[in-house]
């Protein structure tokens, strides 16, 4: 048997594509971890059509950040955590944890895709591999349990 193949990028356009073969597996669960989101395009037509499938779906969408701002301004981003208010969760990580500089998407405990540093757009993209994928689901469950309720549907959560 053959290990998952890793496949590096680094350009914004790769990233963006490795992300779109995350988004397009993804089934049951997505956690993600980025400072800001802003290269993720959360509010892009085609993030956003791979989103809204997958939520309608059943699924369930976790995202922890440093920062909301970008967030806040995608209006097709609020759009959607409005429309599945109850799939998704924003958290909020607390000060102590702003040195956190990695980036990354995770489907399923199975498919990941992540950037080294959230300045750069070095990483790498695997799928179908669970072994690939614990690292980064153990680290953001560790960021999720100490993160705080973050950007809400409504106008007074933001």
């Amino acid at each position: 048997m053959t290990a998952p193949a890793l496949l590096p990028f680094d350009t914004r356009a790769a990233f963006q594509q490795r992300l779109g073969d995350v988004l397009a597996r993804a089934r049951t669960t997505l956690v993600m971890f980025d400072p800001d989101f802003a290269l993720f395009r959360l509010g892009a037509p085609d993030v956003d059509a791979a989103l809204r499938r997958f939520l309608h779906d059943g699924g369930r969408l976790r995202l922890a950040l440093h920062d909301a701002t970008h967030l806040e301004r995608e209006a097709r981003f609020l759009r959607l955590l409005r429309d599945y208010a109850h799939a998704i969760e924003c958290r909020r990580t607390p000060r102590g944890l702003r040195d956190l500089t990695d980036s990354f998407c995770v489907a399923d405990d199975l498919h990941i895709v992540r950037r080294f540093h959230s300045d750069h757009l070095r990483g790498d993209a695997v799928f179908d591999a669970p072994q690939q994928t614990e690292l980064s689901r153990l680290r953001f469950d560790g960021i999720w349990a100490e993160s705080l309720p973050g950007l809400q549907a409504s106008v007074t959560g933001l």
